[in-house]
């Protein structure tokens, strides 16, 4: 397993941040939450490189890369906080739609004709086991019943992979339901750029992805995807944390000198540092396994976005904290990534879930408890 990025993702990871340095400065971020502007013509730039198809296998119109290569884009995404249905098409539809092979959908999203999103949690879990949004079967044509809260995209997206139950046998399934057959109520939460949305579902007509023998593993393997693409936009929008903090040390005076000259402010970015280095490894390390299907798969990705939920406690409150007073501000661009990097923690299990997962496979505890 080789963790280092080859020159090809190295320089794919380059093209990504310079195209959103130029499509997405900071003012983009700051128009979505000040709802003065919206993302369009970064979609289009990001439709005309492939960047939806990225992940997609050739044969459906796709560049045909790894999960690594999507990892990248979605760690990039978040660096630059950047708004638009990009993040969740990509790591969290597309991951359905390849594990249960829908060649027709994946070939629309290659084209930047359809946008998606997973409709997964219910209540405030985000465990399959908790999954209660009702499927029913009849003639042939299935109607989907139930809820879903804090999708991801969900007021932007056309289509979503609904995980629901079949009401007869009560085993998992996967659905395709349009935006159009569904009630969507816009989260006004902390980060209008992640464009969080909850689900009704009144007899919703839908369209079967997979149900039966075997869904469920494979509907698994597909949430790891999710998993490790989260924690890795987490980290990114650590990282940038982590490189505006810094730089503002070395031009706020405090005593006649900068404060990024003082000791204990260096311990501290020291820390800063180690903590985005750190989820980064283990962000990654879970990306290869993933790609590479090795059995350690599903533990890397807890792991990971343990990782991440540890860097983004450190990095928001000593981020906000070295700002001083500023870093409370309206004006100051800093809340742009605090807030991307704080909402990613409740997003597909926080870091105390995942910690309770790997204690639940190591046999600690009996059931997920968080």
């Amino acid at each position: 397993m080789n963790l280092e990025l080859s020159e090809e993702q190295q320089e794919l990871r380059d093209n990504i941040r310079a195209v959103l340095a130029n499509f997405c400065p900071t003012s983009l971020p700051r128009q979505i939450h000040e709802k003065t502007g919206n993302a369009q013509n970064l979609w289009e730039k990001m439709v005309e490189l492939g960047w939806p198809g990225l992940g997609i296998p050739e044969e459906f119109g796709g560049i045909g890369m790894s999960f690594v290569e999507v990892a990248i884009l979605a760690e990039e995404l978040g660096r630059a906080s950047a708004p638009g249905p990009l993040l969740a098409t990509t790591s969290q539809f597309l991951p359905i739609l390849i594990e249960f092979g829908q060649g027709e959908l994946l070939s629309e999203v290659a084209q930047g004709l359809r946008t998606g999103s997973l409709a997964l949690a219910e209540g405030r879990s985000w465990d399959l086991a908790d999954i209660s949004c009702q499927a029913t079967a009849r003639d042939g044509l299935f109607t989907i019943t139930g809820q879903k809260v804090a999708v991801v995209s969900g007021a932007e997206v056309d289509s979503f992979a609904v995980v629901a139950r079949d009401s007869l046998t009560h085993s998992l399934g996967v659905y395709l339901v349009e935006r159009g057959n569904v009630t969507v109520v816009p989260v006004g939460g902390v980060e209008p750029g992640l464009a969080l949305a909850d689900l009704t579902f009144d007899a919703a007509p839908a369209r079967l992805i997979a149900n039966g023998p075997g869904t469920t593993k494979s509907l698994e393997k597909a949430l790891d995807q999710v998993v490790c693409a989260m924690a890795l936009h987490m980290v990114g929008a650590c990282r940038r944390i982590f490189e505006i903090t810094l730089e503002y040390s070395k031009v706020r005076v405090q005593y006649d000198k900068v404060i990024g000259s003082f000791q204990a402010l260096k311990h501290r970015f020291t820390n800063l540092f180690l903590a985005v280095e750190r989820a980064n490894a283990v962000g990654y390390f879970a990306a290869v396994a993933i790609a590479e299907d090795d059995e350690r798969r599903c533990e890397a990705a807890h792991m990971a976005k343990v990782a991440a939920g540890d860097c983004q406690q450190l990095l928001v409150e000593d981020g906000l904290q070295l700002h001083g007073g500023i870093g409370y501000t309206w004006e100051n661009d800093l809340h742009f990534w605090l807030k991307r990097a704080k909402a990613g923690e409740f997003l597909f299990g926080s870091s105390a879930f995942h910690r309770s997962a790997i204690a639940q496979s190591l046999g600690l505890l009996t059931e997920v408890t968080i």
